[in-house]
């Protein structure tokens, strides 16, 4: 490793640590299911299958390590959300025994094998419920945080139609772990470029929806570019893709989406400015730019977003309590109808591939050309 390389790490690494400092995590024992009644009024479940390449060392528990396992794993979890619950956040339990009454609570977890998991999922899209969301999570992100997030997520946003499957890779949840992280999603690539064409060719699921968050944007992207040359397209009649914050290099981004083509209804791209995370990022990379931290108001954004067949979409505006301004993507949840890739938004107006901003106080998709100044008018 180069001077230069090991000035940046350091850089990075410290940036990071005072970033980070403080903050508490939860631990595995979240995943236990505790010996109290569960019966709470007002609580909603969430049962969320589970795909990962993390490793099993009992293949009749659902402990997951943060080693590469030889193929996939399967499981499921039902989470009880408490009443209480608020819009993008997660009500971690305290410690002692868990109260579903004030937080998120494991009520039940099932060992599954790759039969049992997919005839789970084909049961699962009965009535109105026929299609998935398939989220993979980002760097720094430990199996109960990525399960507990997308339950959260489904809570938020689903409407009674989507199952939930976590496509968990081997991360080391650490600060420090990134250049780790980044192989472990690599080796990672496979056992989610299975997923997808499991689920392209089960003839219960319609439609799929693929979150893809940061790192996980990447390795979403990288699943993506494999199936198309491998020509295992049946995934792709029924997907719809959104990589959030995706912590991505533009020219690797430029050529994994020059193999992937363009998809209908478009890949929408949720980006921040003030990402603090991708900055860092950027940084340890030698300053390229990341595709999670573009500015939509740059001409070449939008001349790149037509003609990569992209919605951009800036969402800056949204709160967050996320010191590194990461995770705003599980605010995003309640307004998922105003961001999906549609011909029409609900207000009948088409969109078609370009840059729009969030607007958090109209709840609408705007131009960020509205928001640059006019001629003789200072700058925002």
């Amino acid at each position: 490793m180069s001077m230069s390389m090991i000035g940046r790490l350091a850089v990075c690494l410290s940036m990071v640590a005072m970033l980070s400092a403080c903050v508490t995590r939860p631990g595995p024992e979240v995943l236990d299911v505790p010996k109290i009644s569960t019966r709470v009024t007002g609580t909603r479940q969430v049962t969320v299958y589970v795909a990962t390449m993390r490793a099993r060392p009992d293949p009749d528990r659902n402990v997951f390590t943060n080693e590469t396992a030889d193929k996939l794993n399967y499981a499921a979890f039902t989470i009880s959300i408490p009443p209480v619950h608020r819009p993008g956040e997660i009500e971690w339990p305290k410690e002692g025994t868990p109260d579903p009454a004030a937080s998120f609570v494991t009520i039940q977890q099932k060992v599954l094998d790759p039969a049992s998991f997919h005839k789970a999922i084909s049961l699962a899209q009965t009535g109105s419920r026929s299609q998935v969301g398939v989220f993979v999570h980002g760097f720094n992100t430990s199996f109960q945080e990525a399960l507990f997030r997308l339950a959260q997520i489904n809570a938020d946003s689903d409407d009674g139609s989507r199952t939930p499957i976590l496509f968990s890779w081997p991360s080391e949840a650490s600060v420090t772990g990134y250049l780790a992280d980044k192989d472990a999603a690599t080796a990672s690539r496979d056992g989610l470029s299975q997923l997808l064409d499991d689920l392209g060719r089960n003839p219960a699921v319609r439609k799929v929806t693929l979150i893809g968050h940061s790192m996980g944007g990447w390795l979403s992207a990288e699943a993506l570019r494999q199936l198309r040359l491998s020509q295992k397209s049946a995934i792709f009649t029924k997907l719809t893709v959104f990589l959030a914050a995706p912590d991505i290099d533009v020219q690797v981004f430029r050529s994994q989406l020059a193999v992937i083509g363009s998809l209908s209804p478009p890949m929408t791209v949720l980006v921040s400015k003030d990402d603090r995370a991708l900055a860092v990022s950027r940084l340890l990379a030698g300053q390229r730019r990341r595709i999670g931290a573009l500015d939509v108001s740059d001409p070449r954004v939008k001349q790149a977003a037509d003609l990569g067949k992209l919605e951009i979409i800036d969402i800056s505006a949204l709160s967050t309590k996320d010191q590194f301004n990461h995770n705003r993507f599980a605010q995003v949840s309640a307004l998922a109808p105003i961001l999906a890739p549609v011909e029409a938004d609900s207000s009948g107006v088409k969109r078609s591939p370009g840059t729009f901003v969030l607007d958090t106080l109209s709840a609408t998709l705007t131009s960020p050309l509205l928001l640059l100044p006019k001629a003789g008018q200072p700058g925002p």
